[in-house]
């Protein structure tokens, strides 16, 4: 019976190596977007459950006055810096990767074992850094988090005009009236969500100000895209401009939302408990804009297309003779396949994906707020509602740009 289970457990395992094994050799996006979610999930564990064995450990608990939040900001950084160094390491070792004929190619798509003990190996050595190490990475973190950001911006914007040229290409009118039925979707989402956070956010009987600015400033940036879109000088249209406003409301309701839980403004959460279903419910969300964030990026051409493709430059013509002798099939064995995209900057995007989990799950660095919040805290707040205008100007400026600038081809 025991060497039949043997035997279950061994084909078991073999079975599923094969499987992810061929998964990730079809597109290696899966695998890494699969080992950076474990990631995102192990900070999350320690975050909640390690602060005691923090305490214990010399270098890191180097002082009597540490609070549990200290221990739990440690652990969630700790984690975020084994995964940064993982991903910077692959992306020093891609540079320069063309075509699939690289070495580097097939590691890029292999050796998932080796790459899974690696990854383990360097989490678990970053435990054994002093704090101060720590606290340096996690002040370079905040910048690695906001070039982050603006990369999901730019992979955004690029997404929607795709998308607008794709539907105006095809010059029916069925798609003419599919773009002006999102658009009118989008505005009418965006300014209902406006108006419902003016409910939530600005209470009466205090002085909301700040909020009220917040609003105001996200309502004033759905008008202005709009009519900006419209101008006849300017090459541009309604769906991007909507679907733009209504990502503003969101940014705008996550930076409010994200204000300390003890503000007589912030209306969603009058105490500082928040039940485990919310919790989850964050980190879910948090999960998916990340990963998205990452996989978009290594499909978007706008960032990923390779240096310069092998097709058409350096490759040697053959003498007419020896393709009549050999025929076809040798030109195209010694033909060398270009990579998709570039490995070496999508292992990049998801080195600042790390440090951007590592700030939402750890607050930002934050010592405001209850230790049992994610991603709650004034500097959370001004994070989003700085993204939120950020989004908006990059956006005009694709617009205006060609004006600006006539004699420069903008893409």
């Amino acid at each position: 019976m025991s060497c039949l289970l043997s035997c279950c457990a061994s084909l078991s395992c073999g079975l599923c190596t094969s499987v992810a094994s061929g998964i990730t050799q079809k597109s290696a996006r899966i695998g890494y977007c699969g080992l950076f979610g474990a990631s995102l999930i192990v900070s999350w564990i320690l975050r909640e459950v390690a602060a005691p064995l923090l305490e214990k450990i010399p270098w890191i608990s180097n002082s009597d006055t540490h609070s549990k939040e200290f221990y739990q900001i440690q652990a969630v950084l700790r984690v975020s810096l084994g995964n940064f160094l993982f991903f910077i390491i692959l992306a020093l070792i891609m540079i320069g990767v063309k075509d699939q004929n690289d070495r580097r190619d097939s590691w890029h798509h292999s050796g998932w074992i080796a790459k899974m003990v690696i990854w383990l190996l360097l989490v678990v050595l970053m435990f054994f850094l002093p704090d101060v190490v720590i606290s340096i990475y996690g002040f370079v973190s905040k910048f690695g988090a906001g070039l982050f950001l603006l990369v999901q911006v730019i992979i955004l914007l690029d997404f929607l005009h795709s998308w607008n040229d794709a539907w105006v290409e095809k010059d029916e009118q069925k798609w003419y009236v599919a773009l002006l039925a999102v658009s009118i979707g989008c505005y009418i989402g965006a300014f209902t969500v406006s108006g419902i956070l003016f409910i939530w956010f600005n209470p009466s009987g205090h002085d909301c100000g700040l909020n009220v600015f917040f609003l105001v400033m996200s309502m004033v940036i759905a008008f202005a895209i709009g009519i900006i879109s419209l101008h006849p000088q300017v090459n541009g249209s309604l769906l991007p401009a909507s679907v733009i406003s209504l990502y503003c409301a969101y940014l705008c309701y996550t930076g409010l939302s994200s204000e300390p839980h003890d503000y007589e403004c912030n209306g969603l959460n009058k105490s500082k408990a928040v039940n485990i279903s919310t919790l989850l419910l964050g980190l879910l969300t948090t999960v998916l804009s990340v990963l998205y964030s990452a996989l978009r990026a290594g499909s978007s051409t706008a960032f990923l297309s390779p240096p310069c493709s092998p097709k058409s430059a350096g490759k040697k013509p053959l003498l007419e003779a020896e393709e009549l002798e050999e025929g076809k099939g040798k030109k195209e064995e010694n033909e060398a396949r270009p990579v998709s995209y570039s490995y070496s900057f999508f292992h990049l995007i998801f080195a600042l994906a790390s440090m951007y989990s590592g700030m939402l799950l750890s607050g930002w660095t934050s010592s405001s707020g209850s230790s049992d919040l994610i991603d709650v805290g004034w500097t959370s707040v001004w994070v989003r509602i700085c993204t939120e205008w950020v989004t908006a100007a990059l956006y005009v400026w694709t617009l205006v740009a060609p004006l600006i600038f006539p004699d420069r081809e903008f893409a």
